[in-house]
């Protein structure tokens, strides 16, 4: 991770820098944090969020005493070096009120809906809810899967060419049962963005 807190104009903030912390995967906002010079050092060196409690005067660890640990990923500052943006793999909830985020319960916007879904089929897939669709088709098997991929992905073509009012719906269940087939290969939406964005790069470096 190419980044020094030196790189920080830690007089402007009095020491403390205000930290946005957000889901790698998501993208969702889970919180607002400051950090000192130590709590930023700490979270470099252990890879667990710490901040600076204003009430309490000391470091803490998010997640010292609930176990839900905020995972470090990534940390960007600001264009004026005095805020910072930290994305984290959360465990557990991030509020203290048992939510998602301290900005409310709400599912994660635009395409961070995506890899909420995501965690959605892994969960049906292991508890196996009675009537679930998803829980249904994902015990059936990668070959029964693959077989719907197909199906869907021919749906596609034809509502395309033949009846493009319906080509969204039949776009989102082709979308669908790919995630489910990803999930039962073993593979993580990551994964395929990883591809993506590395054929996006080559292609940028080509000119």
């Amino acid at each position: 991770m190419s980044f020094h807190p030196d790189q920080l104009d830690w007089k402007k903030t009095n020491d403390l820098i205000p930290v946005i912390i957000q889901d790698h995967n998501t993208l969702q906002v889970l919180m607002l944090g400051y950090m000192n010079q130590a709590a930023l050092n700490q979270t470099m060196e252990s890879g667990r969020v710490t901040f600076y409690s204003r009430s309490k005067q000391r470091l803490w660890v998010k997640g010292e005493t609930s176990n839900h640990f905020l995972n470090l990923i990534t940390i960007a500052k600001d264009c004026d070096q005095d805020a910072l943006l930290i994305t984290v793999n959360p465990e557990g909830p991030t509020c203290h009120l048992n939510k998602t985020s301290c900005f409310g319960d709400t599912i994660a916007p635009g395409l961070g809906f995506l890899a909420y879904l995501e965690q959605v089929i892994i969960q049906r897939a292991k508890d196996k809810p009675e009537g679930s669709y998803t829980a249904k088709l994902m015990q059936e098997g990668l070959l029964r899967l693959a077989q719907k991929v197909g199906e869907e992905g021919v749906e596609v073509a034809l509502a395309a060419v033949a009846e493009p009012d319906k080509l969204p719906e039949e776009l989102a269940d082709l979308w669908y049962h790919a995630m489910m087939l990803i999930v039962a290969s073993n593979l993580d939406l990551q994964t395929i963005i990883t591809i993506m964005r590395g054929r996006h790069q080559s292609l940028q470096q080509r000119g």
